[in-house]
């Protein structure tokens, strides 16, 4: 039996399951009387940042985490929808056109949260660290938009744990394991689809990018507003 292929890279894997558990701890942190607030706080800045990782990534990654490799064509995902319903989807070596977008649902969702996060004030125990420069009605917007997404977030996980399901059951597919080994077996898989590398050298110097730039920007560019008295 040939040897299980690499296709999912370390960088891709780790950012994985680094947001599933950020989602989790962002959650459980969001009200526990206020007890954990700070925590929930940075587990925004640390969401913010697997985001912009995962938005580089996407354009100088490996082959099956970049965008123009997955995001598919409206031709495409219906011919994968109409083998789907009977039951001839083919396998698929990276994301599958459905799995596509529900990365860049979830991509888009908690952008849309931890982002929200930077502009809100509860009155009471905190506020994001540009709350002070925004109106009243902007303030207002986000958040709607913070406490309102994660509903959404939970719907599309849902449909993510139910697709692993349907998988496992119906399609005799693990999706877990790749995502853990980074590898598929290779009985469909192409030579040109295979990674040689995970390009640990590009994501290391990515990942020290984005810390500076989330330092710069929830610390060091937050704006100072002085108070009259």
């Amino acid at each position: 039996m040939s040897k299980p292929a690499l296709v999912w890279d370390l960088p891709l894997r780790v950012f994985h399951w680094l947001f599933a558990g950020t989602v989790i701890a962002s959650w459980y942190t969001s009200d526990q009387d206020h007890d954990l607030i700070e925590l929930h706080i940075q587990l925004g800045y640390f969401a913010l940042g697997l985001i912009i990782f995962r938005l580089l990534w996407g354009v100088v990654g490996t082959k099956h985490a970049r965008f123009i490799s997955f995001v598919p064509k409206p031709k495409q995902l219906h011919h994968y929808i109409k083998n789907l319903k009977q039951n001839r989807a083919p396998a698929s070596i990276g994301h599958n056109p459905l799995g596509s977008l529900m990365v860049i649902l979830m991509i888009m969702l908690i952008s849309l949260q931890a982002i929200s996060g930077l502009f809100i004030n509860d009155d009471i125990y905190s506020s994001g660290p540009y709350n002070a420069i925004v109106t009243k009605d902007i303030e207002q917007v986000m958040a709607f938009l913070h406490h309102h997404v994660f509903d959404y977030m939970i719907g599309a996980i849902a449909l993510h744990l139910l697709a692993i399901f349907y998988y496992v059951r119906i399609k005799k597919e693990t999706l877990i394991v790749p995502m853990i080994t980074g590898r598929k077996p290779a009985k469909h898989i192409n030579d040109s689809d295979v990674i040689k590398h995970s390009k640990l050298w590009l994501a290391a110097f990515i990942i020290i990018m984005v810390t500076v730039f989330v330092y710069w920007l929830v610390v060091l560019n937050v704006p100072i507003v002085e108070e009259y008295y």
